[in-house]
């Protein structure tokens, strides 16, 4: 049974911190991977990222495979929560073996932050170590392929995307050929979700229907909503999307940055516009190679004699079939990201208010109305 997240990757898990009230409203989300790691690359298109050790995730480098990655509210500074997780991790004997004992290693963990400080009312209210362990801490303790908390959580706690509050979102897909691929996303961007002609989100358009457009009042009333909650809080265009996918398909370093590079197409079907000089968007690709990169219609059978050991099945790469875990990335993203704008609640702090698409909106989803097509 699946349940529409990146937990439908057999072994990946997430948790989430979340600090709110008193001046906060940031947090860190940790995806962990299955114990022995997951094929890890990244690929970063915004023009003002804060990222922690992506260069260990290049295929031209050593490192093969990371343990955890996180996902990070407070900016530059909020990638401290990455000591936390990596404090953890080598505690649990985790990580990349350098020495002769088994607890002889150093966790390689890749974070990325978004800009959220001062959105709870406190500038220095912003994710540490402690708030890093606690994510993964919950990870781990999260039972195999559970549903993913989503909206305004751990490091989509303090987002904002357009004028609409932001948050986490997460979904999967399980390919003809058995591969799932899932995606978790952190919608902070600068740009928005929404058709302003329309009040439609952008990423339902690519969901295989029409979207049901709003009325016409309650879209000009969501515009009026907007306007004045933009003139309010009047934000620095400091924003950033962030997002992990995954699946269980066996990748190289190489094909896992294909796979990162490719899902930047969710981000941009869902937000208009991303990548600018302001935004930090980058997205990880885990692969934690439980299935051979084959086709449906493909036999995974070798020969007798040719098999590994005893006729046993053998791993056949298709290089083709990689082209469906690249599409399918893509789509993943943008339906994360639909659903991050979807869940999230409205938010009023010292720092600001941010009004839900839901809020404004209502939650009512369908094929479009024959007189509004």
């Amino acid at each position: 049974m699946t349940v529409d997240a990146v937990t439908d990757v057999a072994g990946v898990r997430v948790g989430h911190a979340t600090r709110v009230g008193g001046g906060w409203l940031t947090g860190t989300t940790v995806v962990l991977a299955p114990e022995g790691g997951a094929v890890a690359a990244v690929d970063v298109r915004g023009g003002g990222p804060g990222t922690k050790e992506t260069d260990a995730l290049d295929p031209r480098n050593l490192v093969q495979r990371v343990e955890a990655v996180v996902l990070t509210g407070g900016s530059a500074y909020g990638l401290d929560a990455a000591s936390g997780v990596m404090a953890w991790l080598e505690e649990q004997g985790r990580g990349v073996r350098v020495g002769p004992e088994p607890t002889h290693v150093v966790p390689v963990v890749p974070a990325a932050c978004v800009f959220d400080l001062g959105r709870g009312g406190d500038f220095r209210a912003r994710p540490d170590a402690a708030t890093g362990r606690a994510a993964v801490e919950a990870a781990a303790a999260t039972p195999p392929g559970a549903p993913v908390a989503e909206g305004g959580v751990g490091a989509g706690t303090g987002a904002v995307i357009g004028a609409l509050k932001g948050g986490v979102g997460t979904a999967s897909v399980v390919l003809d050929s058995g591969i799932t691929v899932g995606a978790l996303v952190v919608a902070n961007a600068v740009g928005s979700p929404l058709d302003p002609a329309t009040g439609a989100l952008y990423g339902e358009w690519y969901e295989g229907r029409r979207p049901r457009l709003p009325d016409e009042e309650v879209h000009e009333a969501a515009l009026r909503r907007l306007a004045k909650s933009a003139a309010r809080n009047a934000p620095p265009p400091l924003n950033t999307t962030l997002a992990v996918v995954a699946t269980d398909a066996r990748l190289s370093k190489a094909q896992a940055q294909k796979l990162a590079g490719t899902a930047h197409d969710g981000i941009a079907r869902a937000v208009r516009p991303v990548h600018l000089l302001h935004d930090g968007d980058t997205v990880f690709a885990l692969a934690t190679g439980t299935r051979p990169l084959a086709r449906a219609d493909q036999d995974q059978r070798l020969p007798a004699e040719d098999a590994r050991a005893g006729g046993d099945l053998a791993a056949v790469d298709d290089p083709l079939a990689l082209n469906d875990v690249l599409a399918a990335g893509a789509d993943v993203v943008t339906r994360a990201i639909v659903r991050a704008v979807r869940a999230a609640g409205s938010v009023e702090s010292a720092g600001g208010a941010w009004p839900s698409y839901t809020e404004l909106y209502g939650d009512g989803r369908g094929e479009a109305d024959p007189a509004r097509s």
